[in-house]
């Protein structure tokens, strides 16, 4: 899972000079702004996604491309918001719930296993215990829009090829995928890997890594692509025509549920804070 806080676009730490309230700690590098927050012994940064305009979408002779991706539409996010900068780890998880449904279990590693309910109660209790947070699920657009960090190539490090049903390599330095989920994969309950078809590389046993150990992208936020599936604000649709393009949640009016959008994911997954 990754959440959002938006935040008004005339407002920046680095112009005001002071963090948000709910900060722990912040800072800058090459790679843009940062803010912290703590609970209990666990801090989670959060990276500023700054506003600006995107194409939503992939087009047509993109590799792996379905219907489900297209059409391709201008997005523009008026407002900056903070993100995760990886996915809700375990800790964090078990540091607000007091439970970790995972079943790969390590502190480092993403929740997962965990319902759309389960997250509305985990930001209810982070956001009444910490004023001015006030925490989300990102729309399917924002979740885009930060995973391509200002590129248009189908990755966020170019091109991709796919050579076989577990094997696209430009994924490796940035991506937990079917094709090496199971590579130094430490754990006596991983998935049975032995027979899935055109691995990149050899393994037997696959599952979920520690966040925050392949390639970020280029606004320094880790696993966007891959590890486990992340949850959205939207509800699911079939493709992308009347899609809002200002980058809010495309929700159905007097639907309170319903099936959602989860991004993020190729090969194997698990369901990540839930995402």
């Amino acid at each position: 899972m990754r959440v959002t806080t938006a935040i008004d676009t005339g407002w920046h730490p680095l112009v005001d000079g002071c963090p948000p309230a709910w900060a722990s700690g912040w800072g800058g590098d090459k790679r843009g702004v940062f803010c912290e927050f703590s609970i209990a012994d666990v801090t989670q940064r959060m990276r500023w996604i700054p506003p600006g305009r995107f194409r939503m979408g992939s087009p047509e002779d993109e590799p792996g491309r379905t219907e489900r991706e297209g059409p391709q539409h201008e997005v523009i996010i008026k407002e900056g918001y903070w993100l995760f900068d990886t996915p809700c780890t375990q800790a964090l998880w078990q540091a607000v719930m007091g439970n970790n449904p995972s079943r790969f279990q390590t502190p480092t590693r993403p929740v997962e296993r965990v319902s759309w309910d389960d997250i509305q109660e985990f930001l209810k209790l982070i956001n009444d215990g910490n004023f001015g947070l006030n925490l989300k699920l990102p729309s399917e657009a924002q979740w885009e829009y930060a995973c391509r960090a200002g590129t248009t190539t189908a990755l966020y490090t170019g091109a991709i090829e796919i050579l076989g049903e577990n094997n696209a390599p430009a994924l490796d330095p940035i991506a937990w995928y079917g094709g090496n989920s199971g590579v130094d994969f430490d754990l006596d309950n991983g998935e049975d890997s032995k027979e899935w078809p055109e691995k990149q590389y050899p393994h037997e046993n696959a599952g979920t890594h520690p966040v925050g150990l392949k390639i970020a992208n280029p606004w320094r936020v880790y696993d966007m692509l891959g590890n486990v599936w992340e949850w959205c604000a939207d509800h699911w649709h079939e493709n992308y025509e009347g899609a809002p393009s200002d980058g809010t949640p495309w929700l159905d009016a007097g639907k309170a549920g319903g099936v959602r959008v989860i991004r993020g994911g190729l090969g194997f997954r698990c369901a990540r804070v839930g995402s």
